[in-house]
């Protein structure tokens, strides 16, 4: 099995921005981790990082002839792009939302996920584990 997680806006800068909110390893060591739980599961993962929207949309529609499933972290875009969800709606994979943050303990604008509503389901808070927590729910929808 093949799972594709995608990192949105800003992940990048992890490690360094909002250290209280965000926590303080970098992406690269988010990656890391979310590999090696993989390889734990007997699942291979691809992980990718965008700022820009169109190629989030990009990446989860050529995803649909190469991964099993996709773990995406939208970022902001969670909150208003109905563009990345009609993409997630639109690929026959399961798709499973992860946030590092509670997003419904924080600003107004931030408890509405518009990307959560097409994904099979979404789990936040747990900072890095996150990532984990929805490679194995994919796994699970899968019959892994």
């Amino acid at each position: 099995m093949h799972v594709l997680v995608i990192h949105g806006p800003n992940l990048n800068l992890l490690g360094e921005r909002q250290p209280e909110t965000y926590g303080t390893q970098t992406l690269s060591e988010i990656n890391d981790f979310i590999t090696a739980s993989a390889a734990d599961l007997g699942v291979t993962v691809e992980c990718v990082q965008f700022n820009s929207e169109g190629a989030i949309i990009d990446a989860i529609q050529g995803a649909r002839d190469s991964a099993s499933a996709i773990v995406i972290n939208p970022g902001a875009y969670s909150h208003y792009s109905h563009a990345i969800a009609d993409a997630i709606a639109s690929v026959r994979i399961p798709v499973v939302e992860a946030h590092l943050s509670n997003i419904a303990a924080r600003e107004a604008f931030r408890r509405t996920s518009v990307t959560a509503a097409a994904c099979v389901g979404y789990i936040a808070g747990f900072g890095p584990y996150s990532y984990v927590l929805a490679l194995r729910a994919a796994l699970q929808i899968q019959g892994k």
